[in-house]
């Protein structure tokens, strides 16, 4: 639990998500199709790296981000004079164990500004960073099925992430879920009366084809006793 000063406070979750790279694949992708998945080339052409500091806000889940091509305690520096709040407000940083975050360089910045407490995940333990989080689903939602031809192109990507879902609260239910529930609902639905319709009709055609094949039996009967 994080222990404030004052009436009022600022929680930030900050990382940096290192060596983001700019994959390009060799061929394009085929598009998704009626029963087939889309697919893609396992091979990739490398288009340069790039390093992604971040910072959440746990309450109003705004991020707010800074492009390097290195992760030093430097470039770290430079993120942390990026962040600005009120002058009321102080600043909560979760951070992980990460050497960088601890140099003689953020000790001295930290110093000159009293308003700034730093709190530590444990040791392995920096998933329970909620930012960390964030890195997964941009990830999974816009790096990891993309084609990057350059590093600029990655960059630009990103961006338009974290605008897109900075509407949006990062973590919270989305409001179209009891729609997409009922659309499903519909849908699987509409597969079983389809397929007791099916199994209706199988049964018709069975219950026919028995019924023939006694009626043959009884005319092949009838006609050999004529004879």
């Amino acid at each position: 639990m994080l222990d404030t000063s004052s009436s009022f406070a600022l929680v930030l979750c900050v990382d940096e998500k290192s060596r983001s790279q700019a994959l390009d694949r060799t061929r394009p992708p085929l598009p998704m199709q009626p029963g087939q998945l889309e697919r893609g080339t396992h091979d990739y052409k490398r288009n340069g790296t790039t390093s992604l500091f971040a910072a959440l806000d746990l309450k109003t889940s705004r991020v707010i981000s800074q492009f390097h091509q290195r992760h030093r305690s430097v470039e770290f520096r430079r993120f942390l004079d990026v962040i600005e709040v009120p002058a009321d407000l102080d600043v909560h940083l979760v951070l992980d164990n990460y050497s960088t975050h601890r140099t003689a360089t953020i000790r001295n910045w930290l110093a000159e500004r009293p308003r700034f407490h730093v709190h530590f995940t444990p040791t392995y333990g920096s998933w329970l960073n909620l930012v960390e989080r964030w890195f997964a689903e941009l990830a999974n939602k816009r790096i990891r099925r993309g084609a990057f031809r350059s590093v600029a192109e990655l960059e630009s990507a990103i961006r338009e992430f974290i605008k897109a879902i900075g509407s949006c609260r990062f973590g919270a239910p989305p409001k179209k879920l009891v729609q997409i529930r009922a659309l499903v609902l519909f849908r699987s639905q509409r597969r079983v009366k389809t397929f007791r319709s099916r199994r209706r009709i199988l049964e018709l055609q069975t219950r026919f084809v028995r019924d023939l094949h006694h009626l043959l039996v009884v005319v092949r009967g009838i006609v050999v006793e004529q004879k």
